[in-house]
């Protein structure tokens, strides 16, 4: 694609200088990867640099026990992410590192945008890494369509042939700053090759409220939030001191009543299966 030279010298002037950049180390793409998945690059940053301190290699992290890589993930959400990435540390420790994009896909927890990214910046190999960002670029340059989804993945990748690494990491920084959901086309370096700048430029594109399909997340019946959310506020409670269950109910949701036991059971329960929480009698304590 002849806009990649023009995306370069975008990017020698406008990328990000963000923490794990300018590193090929396998672990330091890892994490940052792993923490990127459903969280904002600015709240990343610093809990990745927290991270590093704490556990600078798999080693480190493949010897953490479940409670201590708990503490260290605390506030960035999605708690199973921090086990999975440890649980990968351990498999890395025991048998080697991988060494392409498809062994690292065959890791459990690796997709295959991670195995891509992984391969890319760390491997230096020429690959088609496609996530959210990468898609609305290429769906809108390549393609013309204003809002790209999953299933144009495919035709992306038998028309983009696989780039070196700066690409992808310039591709993200024009999807942040200027080829975002509402996008800035007379700002942007493709305008002249997009197919998709045109429309916008025309007003006449019309913007989604949902950009993503409206999740299937349980709300427990009489309560406000998805189950997730409380699971979250039992484990920031557990993080603090072990505490016995009959004192969560109150605290993590105002109008808990005796009726919503066997719901507080059942999230107790799923955070246990998952490894984030052990029961000793009556109290709960980091898994």
């Amino acid at each position: 694609m002849k806009s990649w030279k023009k995306l370069l010298r975008w990017f020698g002037k406008n990328g990000r200088d963000l923490p794990w950049r300018g590193t090929q180390d396998p672990y330091r793409i890892l994490v940052s990867e792993i923490m990127l998945q459903q969280t904002q690059v600015s709240r990343v940053k610093d809990y990745y640099r927290l991270w590093m301190k704490r556990f600078p290699s798999f080693g480190s992290l493949a010897k953490a026990s479940n409670a201590d890589v708990i503490y260290a993930w605390a506030g960035l959400g999605y708690n199973r992410r921090a086990l999975m990435l440890r649980d990968i540390a351990r498999t890395i420790i025991h048998n080697r590192l991988p060494e392409s994009e498809d062994e690292w896909r065959a890791l459990k927890g690796i997709g295959p945008y991670t195995a891509a990214a992984i391969a890319a910046f760390s491997l230096n190999k020429k690959t088609v890494p496609i996530d959210t960002n990468i898609r609305r670029v290429l769906g809108r340059v390549l393609l013309g369509k204003p809002f790209p989804d999953l299933k144009d993945d495919d035709r992306l990748k038998k028309l983009v042939k696989p780039q070196a690494p700066d690409v992808w990491q310039a591709a993200f920084d024009l999807a942040t700053s200027i080829c975002t959901k509402t996008p800035d086309c007379a700002s942007c370096p493709l305008k002249t090759d997009c197919l998709a700048a045109p429309k916008f430029l025309s007003g006449n594109v019309k913007t989604p409220k949902r950009m993503v399909k409206k999740s299937n997340e349980k709300i427990y019946p009489g309560k406000k939030y998805p189950d997730r959310i409380y699971r979250g506020r039992i484990l920031s409670i557990i993080r603090q001191k072990p505490t016995p269950i009959s004192q969560i109910g109150p605290r993590i949701d105002p109008s808990f009543s005796s009726k919503d036991a066997i719901w507080l059971e059942h999230m107790v329960d799923r955070l246990i299966k998952d490894g984030l929480l052990r029961r000793i009698d009556k109290t709960l304590v980091l898994g």
